[in-house]
């Protein structure tokens, strides 16, 4: 009845047989009749190796994925900051191409502007002027084309003579159009040199030209002054600064500060008028420096009248002039 008592669960793990201290299977038996009892023994069940391995693989595969991510995000950062710099780079590149071309299109445009006004063309002129030379391409392409029919179908002598004699009619015309063209034109060159003597005249090379101009003209003149290279003078809104000066060939160059941006006039002479267009300005302003010296430069700023209000110019800053 003893061994009736013994739970199900201790025969299953062998305890009954600990408490008893009955021999593990295989040994000689005892108990009443004879009969033997099985004997049952917990064994503990390793831990499995394959799960570690697997638990090692994602680690490393974890870590190579977060050093490609963390190299991709480097390289994107590298050629990121590479874009940046080369579009500065093109974008300076494209304000100075501007900024030149601006320049460039005052001087063309000042230069235009007073030839214009001395010359006094008017547009239709230009136009008429225009059609008379397009009218002399088409008659001189219709007598060619004539001739070359005539030639191709082998035409008479008489019919031949007479187009070639319309053909020498026709031509007598155009040289003479032609003719009074050339006349037209010389008296323009004419028109244009006396024009560039006038501008050439309005120059000012000492202080008291400059007071003479600014009576005679529409127009405010302002002296400036440039003892040494970086030397830098504000007139209005417009900044003169020296770069380098060449005494030799009479030459300068120089940095213009307006409308927010630098622009520089490289190797230019002296007495010529510099133009230049500033935001506002109804005409260009003209920069002229008509004296160089070793690392010096002095001259004058010219603008629209009134253009720079409540600056002092050579007319206001010495009343007596």
């Amino acid at each position: 009845m003893a061994d009736e008592s013994r739970s199900a669960g201790n025969a299953v793990f062998g305890l009954n047989d600990a408490r008893r201290g009955e021999p593990a299977p295989g040994g000689a038996g005892t108990g009443s009749g004879g009969s033997q009892q099985p004997q049952y023994v917990y064994v503990q069940p390793p831990a499995p190796a394959s799960s570690t391995k697997a638990l090692w693989a994602l680690v490393m595969i974890l870590l190579a994925v977060s050093g490609f991510n963390l190299y991709w995000l480097l390289s994107l950062r590298h050629d990121t900051q590479e874009a940046e710099l080369k579009q500065g780079d093109q974008l300076s590149v494209l304000t100075r191409r501007m900024d030149a071309s601006d320049d460039r299109y005052a001087q063309l445009r000042g230069q235009f502007q007073v030839t214009s006004e001395k010359l006094g063309l008017t547009q239709q002129e230009l136009s008429r002027a225009r059609m008379l030379a397009a009218n002399i391409q088409q008659q001189q392409q219709a007598a060619v084309k004539q001739l070359s029919q005539a030639i191709a179908q082998k035409a008479g002598s008489d019919e031949l003579n007479k187009l070639q004699a319309d053909a020498n009619a026709k031509f007598t015309g155009v040289s003479n159009d032609i003719s009074g063209l050339n006349q037209k034109l010389n008296a323009t060159n004419e028109a244009l040199n006396g024009a560039k003597g006038e501008l050439s005249g309005a120059i000012a090379k000492t202080h008291d030209e400059l007071v003479a101009l600014a009576h005679r003209t529409d127009r405010d003149y302002f002296e400036f002054n440039l003892p040494a290279r970086r030397a830098r003078q504000k007139v209005g809104t417009v900044t003169v600064e020296l770069e380098k000066t060449n005494p030799k060939k009479n030459q300068f160059s120089v940095y213009l500060y307006f409308d927010d941006k630098r622009t520089e006039r490289k190797d230019q002479a002296v007495d010529s008028p510099v133009y230049f267009y500033v935001q506002g300005a109804p005409s260009p302003l003209e920069l002229v420096v008509n004296k160089v010296g070793k690392n010096s430069v002095s001259g004058y700023l010219s603008a629209p009248k009134g253009f720079f209000a409540g600056v002092p110019n050579v007319l206001t800053a010495r009343p007596g002039s």
